[in-house]
């Protein structure tokens, strides 16, 4: 999925997506615990603006179950147990490190997954290039054009493991074997991108700076999301 005119904010292009991303991973991860809920609401808000297909894809089942799996230990772990729940016991300073936990790992993923749907890969290397950082606008675009690739290799090892009874017995070893797959993909699929480079003869030295598509309120987005980063953090 590209820029569209129907789920996102108009004339806004790579600095203005790189801006809402930049600032939403830095407000969620600096701001005071106190006012950790604001900020994250807000990003919340403004992914679900500027990125809304994004947004839905985050709220799937598998992304639930993976976001309650890895704030669920907090709660039992956490404090001292000093309330109950049907009989349960729990810490209420383990739920809230549970609450600050989920809504961070919530805004990074739609951050996230916004920026690798709405931004061409080709835009952040040649902004990168345009930086004077030779090389490494080629690395940051081989490993976003990963993440996507690396999601669907995940589904599809992880279905193809399901209706072969992986999990019935032998979980652990199934699990393994699932993690093996997917990391061997994603080396694999990184390979063969270098290979292609060194093929065409892909030197950093000699990469052409390709061009960056600017948007119109770029660079109010910007400075919105800085002022809004420095509001959270420190008033």
């Amino acid at each position: 999925m590209r820029l569209g005119a129907s789920s996102s904010p108009p004339r806004l292009g790579t600095i203005g997506y790189l801006a809402v991303f930049a600032c939403s991973l830095a407000a969620v991860m600096l701001t005071p615990p106190a006012r950790l809920p604001w900020a994250a609401i807000l990003c919340l808000l403004v992914g679900l603006w500027v990125y809304p297909r994004a947004f839905r894809g985050v709220m799937r089942l598998r992304w639930l179950v993976m976001l309650i799996l890895l704030c669920l230990p907090p709660v039992f772990l956490v404090g001292e147990v000093d309330r109950q729940l049907a009989g349960i016991g729990y810490s209420s300073e383990g739920l809230a490190a549970a609450i600050q936990i989920a809504l961070r790992i919530l805004v990074v993923l739609v951050s996230l997954q916004g920026l690798t749907s709405s931004v061409d890969i080709s835009s952040v290397a040649g902004l990168l290039e345009r930086a004077g950082m030779r090389g490494l606008g080629f690395s940051v675009g081989v490993a976003l054009n990963l993440l996507p690739a690396l999601q669907v290799s995940a589904q599809n090892a992880w279905r193809s493991l399901w209706m072969r009874g992986g999990l019935r017995r032998n979980r652990l070893r199934g699990l393994r074997l699932l993690a093996v797959t997917v990391t061997a993909g994603a080396l694999s699929r990184a390979e063969e991108i270098a290979l292609a480079a060194e093929a065409r003869a892909f030197s950093p030295e000699h990469a052409r700076s390709l061009p960056v598509r600017v948007g119109r309120w770029d660079w109010l987005a910007f400075g919105l999301g800085g002022v809004a980063v420095l509001c959270f953090v420190f008033i």
